[in-house]
């Protein structure tokens, strides 16, 4: 059986909500995790940097005003360092001097607060599909995954997919055939909030696989996890 898969990027939006008012950025969070994103949440600009050190996110959310250290010290660390994370800064002060300072730092888009929910939504995804990690669509054998729109397709047929299933389809895509354990995909996918031993990863996968249809194109690997055959 030969594979010809195209990988694309990983799972769900991950994204790091830097915000040092701990009721708005758990808000914020909850929010997004019910977007079907995957969220992290820093509440200082000390550990804003640690976090993003070593963990890859396709957007980080700044807020401007931080303390420990400010949210344009932030920005321009993430900017001359090796992430790739798109940045989006908050900030309470809505002059165009203030947004031009935070744009001239490398931001990649500025939202003054108070800001509509939907919008924060919108400008993440937005911003997340311009990371160069994620191109517009994945392929597998007879698997089409659009990445813009979100909208799955298996020898034409439409499979309509929970946020969660279609984040570990497209993190199967990215391994590119190999093999992804269940915590991998409950670190991609899901957040660091998420319960290690729960059996989350295997209900999502049995659901997807039988979604997907026959023959199923994600067999198991007992003992090490899962991997996306091409059709047979």
């Amino acid at each position: 059986m030969s594979l010809s898969c195209r990988p694309e990027h990983y799972g769900d939006v991950r994204v790091l909500v830097v915000e040092d008012q701990k009721v708005l950025a758990d808000r914020i969070a909850e929010g997004l995790r019910d977007q079907g994103m995957a969220v992290d949440i820093a509440y200082d600009g000390g550990a804003a940097m640690e976090i993003a050190a070593f963990t890859a996110y396709d957007v980080i959310v700044l807020d401007r005003d931080l303390p420990r250290v400010h949210g344009d010290a932030v920005c321009a660390h993430l900017v001359a360092g090796p992430a790739t994370a798109r940045i989006l800064m908050l900030t309470a002060a809505a002059a165009v001097d203030d947004r031009v300072d935070g744009l001239n730092l490398g931001a990649d888009d500025y939202l003054a607060k108070p800001f509509a929910f939907a919008e924060l939504v919108a400008r993440i995804r937005s911003l997340a599909r311009r990371s160069p990690s994620r191109p517009p669509v994945a392929f597998c054998g007879d698997l089409a995954v659009d990445l813009a729109r979100r909208r799955v397709s298996r020898a034409g047929r439409p499979v309509t997919l929970t946020r969660k299933e279609f984040g570990v389809l497209e993190v199967l895509l990215t391994a590119d055939g190999g093999v992804v354990s269940a915590e991998e995909l409950l670190e991609k996918v899901w957040d660091e909030h998420a319960d290690p031993f729960s059996n989350t990863v295997s209900v999502t996968v049995s659901r997807l696989r039988r979604k997907l249809g026959s023959p199923p194109p994600i067999q198991t690997v007992v003992g090490s996890g899962y991997r996306l055959l091409d059709a047979p």
